[in-house]
This record gives C-alpha cells, structure tokens and sequence, in this order.
C-alpha cells in the first residue's frame, strides 16, 4: 500500500520520539482531503532524512497529534552525490516544474540565478522570498510524493558574479552547462575523480550565457560542457543535466 506521507520539522517531534504534531497545512490535507480518522495508520519524515511510521492519536481543528510506533527506512534513499543545481530563472511556472523534478532526482541544493539574459527579473526582497516560499512548498510535496525524507534546500537568489565569488572555495567539481565553447559531457567527466562527491552544475536561461559571463566561469575554474546534437529548452537541459550527473556520478545506475 502506498504510504500516506506527511512532514513535521524536527522541532515538532517530542523529545523522546514517541509523539509528533502535525501543522495546520498537513493537518488540512490529513482530514480533509484524505478524510483520515483516529488510530489510521500513517507516515511523518523530518526533511532532514528520518522517516517514522505512526499512528493518529487526536485531531483537533490547527493541529493533529501522531503516536509514533517504530522508525523506518524511506522508500527513496539519498544518493551518495551531493549535486547543487544552480539555475537560471525561468518564465511562467517553468521553474515550478524544475524545483519538482530536481527534487523526484535526488538534487540536494538548488540555487535560483539571476544572470544577463534571463527574462525575469526581481524587483525587491519581498518578491524574492515569496518566490522562494512556493518553491519550497513545491519541494516539500514533490518530498512526499517520491518518498525521499530529505527536504531539498532551495537558497535565496543570487546573481551570477555573487555565484561565482562563493564558489570559490567550496572545493567542489563545478560544471557549466553552455550551447556553445564546451567540452563534450563525456570528456569532462574522463577528466574528473569519478567518485566526486560533491558537484555544482551551473544551467544557463532561455536565452543562453553572454560571452562575459562564459568567460568569467572559465577564468574561475569551471569545466563548460556542451552536448552536441540537441537543443532543449532551458528547463529541460536544467532536469536532464540534473539526471545525467546522478547517472555518471550518484545512485541513477
């Protein structure tokens, strides 16, 4: 039987394990949409990677409390590879699509990029984290749908120079994906210790990476990738670049 997921921050889980509350929001879905009753059986993980099975002890109107009967493994363990995607932002809901399916591929960190030829702009702090807010809330539902326990952690926009200044001395492999003066994916990787850890794999916007900006990550140390015979829309190259780095490089094998 599928399990019926719902997430509690640690700090809602009792010190001794052995109880959780639940939000309004969850406590909403749990009633009213899954119109679940006392005793149900049901699932809670924590974001940070625990998942336990439990059983509904009381449900009041903001609030339901769970009795938590054994810990369990998550259906979809977390890949060994640590892999930031950081994504340039993209029209419409394009980017609600991307966030989802990082998420469903086992992403660990997304970084939503402000850069030279993105079509969106943000006019203030406000819009920024409102933005951040629903992204959050997207990954928290694709989180129960594909059974990772693990939130994915979505940082607060950045620009393209503030990227390139604090990735500086993170010691990671980081990869740039352009249309146009890379290497081939598969000769990049040749290059590369093959059991990398940790990755940050750079996808430009819509309408493609200017020359400075191309220039700048070369002089910076990153390895430009170009994948020949396909042109794809920028939030496809943003989840196929997601999947072939899990492939070469995580538990997608």
């Amino acid at each position: 039987m599928t399990r019926r997921r719902f997430y509690a921050p640690p700090d809602a889980f009792a010190a001794d394990e052995k109880s959780v509350t639940l939000s309004a929001d969850e406590t909403q879905h749990l009633r009213s949409v899954l119109r679940l009753q006392t005793g149900d059986e049901v699932y809670v993980f924590d974001g940070a990677g625990r998942e336990f099975r439990a059983e509904i002890d009381a449900i009041n109107r903001d609030q339901t409390k769970l009795r938590i009967t054994e810990e369990v493994v998550p259906s979809a363990l977390e890949s060994a590879l640590t892999l930031t995607m950081a994504v340039a932002l993209l029209k419409g809901e394009k980017f609600d699509l991307v966030i989802q399916k990082l998420t469903e591929l086992g992403v660990s960190r997304v970084v939503p990029l402000i850069t030279a030829r993105a079509d969106v702009r943000l006019r203030n702090d406000h819009e920024a984290d409102g933005k951040v807010s629903r992204w959050q809330r997207i990954a928290m539902e694709a989180t129960k749908q594909c059974g990772r326990a693990r939130l994915m952690t979505i940082e607060n926009p950045l620009t393209f120079e503030q990227l390139m200044e604090s990735s500086k001395a993170n010691g990671e492999l980081r990869f740039m994906f352009a249309e146009r003066d890379g290497d081939s994916f598969a000769h990049a990787l040749d290059q590369t210790q093959t059991a990398a850890a940790q990755i940050t794999a750079l996808v430009g916007p819509e309408g493609g990476w200017s020359d400075d900006e191309l220039s700048q990550a070369r002089n910076e140390g990153w390895q430009l990738i170009t994948l020949g015979g396909r042109i794809m829309r920028a939030e496809t190259s943003a989840i196929a670049f997601a999947a072939l780095l899990q492939h070469r490089l995580g538990d997608l094998n």
